[in-house]
């Protein structure tokens, strides 16, 4: 017998204010038209002056209880992925344990950008596997839009604020790929692309927080390669062929590099959750968010093979295979 880690509940939560495309053009060489064709993105949503990425990751959280019928009690761990907290510290994840009334267990953040919510996943997954939590209440927040250059058209029109949630929980498999739960996982880094993507500020270089950077045309090259090696390792690993895939949810960054993806690995998009469209790229939230989608608008259902991928700065990437 294996003990799995098993999602038993998943929730989003978007802030109100939604911001068209057509927004920038009052204020950037720019239009909807730019913006969708090399994009995909339509629109986004923006946090509220003086709501913060555990407010978002809150409500996230309480959403993903409410579908597993479960109470914070129930909850060992929290572990959020964001690279925008609230504060230098606490994490996020005391912050949304000590909000949800959670006296136990123990909360963490991990940081690896846009592979963040993969990388927690994993790190999930570990915890569960060796007997160090029962359910662990996995988070993804961003908000994003407070790390904007406004004057950069190039990468102020791609991004957006949002919280997405899934509650892992352990149960017991024979060991195959026919068990319910996470069935495979792969990590990777490599620092000598860092200049790709970043932000130009921190604690102990400019006391700031800095504004994000990216090379989006060299990032793009990375990406889908990347995307597709570590996805096929994770299907290796699982012993599960690519045709047997219901759903991949890849990280929502761009549509051209997850058309590029799912080409390369011969899924055809009917079989792709896409957001990017209505939330931009919400960073570590993304998968999460259209996880919850996904589920509510019933198309990822018990049983389902699902493959999540995610590529983010450092460089960062991974992959998650999953059982539904």
């Amino acid at each position: 017998m294996t003990r799995r880690a098993v999602a038993l509940g998943v929730g989003h939560y978007l802030p109100e204010r939604v911001v068209e495309n057509a927004w920038f053009e009052d204020f950037l060489d720019t239009s909807d038209e730019w913006i969708r064709t090399r994009s995909g993105i339509e629109r986004r949503h923006f946090a509220a002056e003086g709501e913060t990425t555990s407010d978002l990751a809150l409500r996230a959280a309480q959403a993903a209880l409410d579908d597993a019928g479960l109470t914070a009690d129930d909850i060992d761990c929290i572990l959020v992925a964001t690279s925008t907290p609230d504060l230098t510290f606490p994490s996020v994840g005391t912050m949304v344990q000590s909000r949800l009334g959670m006296t136990r267990g123990f909360a963490f953040d991990v940081q690896a950008v846009c592979a963040g919510f993969v990388y927690a996943l994993c790190n999930a997954n570990a915890l569960i596997v060796a007997g160090q939590a029962e359910r662990v209440l996995v988070i993804g927040a961003e908000t994003f839009s407070r790390i904007m250059d406004w004057e950069d058209r190039s990468t102020c029109v791609l991004f957006g604020d949002g919280a997405g949630a899934l509650i892992l929980g352990a149960e017991t498999g024979r060991g195959t790929k026919e068990d319910r739960g996470i069935l495979a996982t792969d990590l990777n880094s490599d620092g000598r692309y860092r200049d790709m993507l970043f932000v130009d500020g921190g604690v102990s270089t400019t006391g700031t927080a800095g504004k994000l950077r990216m090379q989006g045309n060299q990032l793009f090259r990375q990406a889908v390669e990347k995307l597709t090696s570590t996805a096929e390792t994770s299907l290796e690993k699982a012993g599960i062929l690519g045709s047997e895939v219901d759903w991949i949810v890849p990280h929502q960054a761009n549509i051209r590099i997850i058309q590029g993806t799912a080409r390369k690995m011969g899924v055809p998009m009917n079989r792709v959750i896409l957001t990017v469209q209505d939330h931009g790229n919400t960073s570590a939230a993304s998968i999460p968010l259209a996880l919850s989608v996904g589920v509510a608008e019933e198309r990822i259902k018990r049983g389902d093979i699902v493959l999540s991928e995610a590529i983010g700065g450092g460089l960062a990437w991974g992959s998650v295979v999953l059982r539904w």
